[in-house]
């Protein structure tokens, strides 16, 4: 019986923390799985999915422990992954405008009143070349619920962009991208 624990991170970055953690859950008898890792402000910080035997669980939760300082490391209990025959699927939902308050919660808005859950997003901010002032760009991956109109989701995502100015688009998302 395997347990999957899904670990997040965050501590100054510096070299060497990847490392640490890697060695912890090798020498834990846990199984690196998945990650979103980077950083951000002068901190690097990030999620893991681990799994592990499961009498081996709370061995690998203690054994993290000792990273306090390094890296601080909260372990939470994972669950199986949502059956993908649900009948849904994902989309790629991108996102290039002026920088400003309020982008994200304006779109993620849009896709929660149609039911999409997110399942990644990425953002990043950078100087406008031409324009001056600061560029928004982010890119999300969202799951569509088996029934969503998605015209009607493409329509409320335009008048979006229209009323806060940004450039955005509604793709099919393919594992590679």
């Amino acid at each position: 019986m395997t347990t999957t624990l899904v670990l997040s991170v965050i501590g100054d970055d510096r070299a060497g923390l990847v490392k640490a953690l890697a060695d912890v859950i090798e020498t834990g008898g846990g199984n690196w799985e998945r990650s979103h890792l980077s950083e951000l402000a002068g901190k690097f910080a990030g999620i893991v999915v681990v799994s592990v035997p499961s009498d081996r669980a709370d061995a690998l939760r203690t054994a993290l422990e000792p990273l306090q300082g390094l890296l601080d490391v909260t372990v939470h209990d994972g669950s199986a992954p949502a059956d993908p025959a649900g009948g849904g699927q994902d989309v790629r939902v991108e996102l290039l405008g002026n920088d400003r308050p309020g982008i994200v919660g304006a779109v993620s808005g849009v896709l929660a009143q149609h039911g999409l859950s997110v399942a990644e997003l990425v953002s990043t901010t950078s100087d406008a070349p031409m324009a001056g002032g600061r560029l928004f760009e982010a890119i999300a991956v969202a799951t569509v619920p088996a029934g969503t109109d998605l015209d009607a989701l493409q329509a409320d995502l335009e008048r979006l962009a229209t009323e806060i100015m940004v450039d955005l688009t509604l793709s099919p998302h393919d594992e590679e991208d």
